[in-house]
């Protein structure tokens, strides 16, 4: 039972996050398979991203980040900027790239963030996953809610610009390069922030994440009403 209490506030954000982004995307919805295939995508990133963490090892770049918040202060922005955000956002932008651009079904703008976002719900799931036995219920909680919310909206990010330049038949390298670099400055602050000060940052760390999620929802609101229009005035 205690157990069962613990996966439950890491599920259930998965199932509420997966049928508000099925909802926003009520025009056109994805055909299903293609949101679980990004599910288990996102779920295969957070082993790629294991894999990114421990190549590091032998570099001797691999550090304990809760380590460098109690002893090096610059040494955790360090590496929260060059080694948090690069591996987790690169873990997740590459499926996207290689797999998700292909879909038949990917023939709007707003589709971009939706399959983002389901590859930012299985990666966060599976890295609370990971962490689970290493958390408090309270932790657990906390993490089940926050976790999917930060990896879907760095993930929109980059996502945004790739996927308005693939559309309009550009190449989505520039782009996708531009999205990467802002995903990954603000996925490394962040860390920092939460890192460094688990309790004193949070006003500041929710504050980032309010204003990347009102730009996000302005953003999506707008591609689903051009999307409508667009229906809208084509001849039958």
């Amino acid at each position: 039972m205690q157990q069962i209490s613990m996966v439950l506030p890491i599920i259930l954000p998965v199932f509420f996050w997966a049928a508000y982004h099925y909802h926003k995307d009520r025009h056109l919805p994805e055909p299903p398979r293609n949101l679980l295939l990004c599910f288990v995508l996102g779920l295969m990133a957070a082993g790629v991203s294991k894999a990114m963490y421990l190549g590091l090892e032998p570099l001797g770049l691999r550090f304990d980040a809760l380590a460098l918040a109690d002893d090096d202060r610059l040494g955790l922005f360090v590496y929260a900027m060059v080694a948090i955000g690069p591996i987790e956002e690169l873990s997740k932008l590459l499926p996207f790239v290689v797999v998700v651009l292909r879909f038949r079904a990917f023939d709007e703008p707003l589709d971009g963030m939706i399959y983002a976002s389901f590859i930012g719900l299985g990666y966060a799931f599976a890295e609370n996953l990971h962490y689970l036995d290493f958390l408090s219920p309270a932790e657990a909680y906390a993490r089940g809610f926050a976790s999917p919310v930060i990896h879907m909206l760095f993930a929109s990010i980059w996502a945004y610009w790739i996927t308005a330049a693939w559309l309009d038949r550009k190449s989505p390298w520039l782009p996708g390069l531009a999205g990467f670099v802002i995903a990954t400055v603000l996925h490394g602050s962040y860390d920092f922030l939460v890192l460094m000060h688990p309790v004193a940052a949070l006003p500041v760390a929710a504050l980032m994440i309010v204003v990347i999620w009102i730009w996000r929802l302005r953003v999506m609101r707008r591609l689903h009403r051009d999307a409508v229009q667009e229906t809208a005035a084509t001849p039958d």
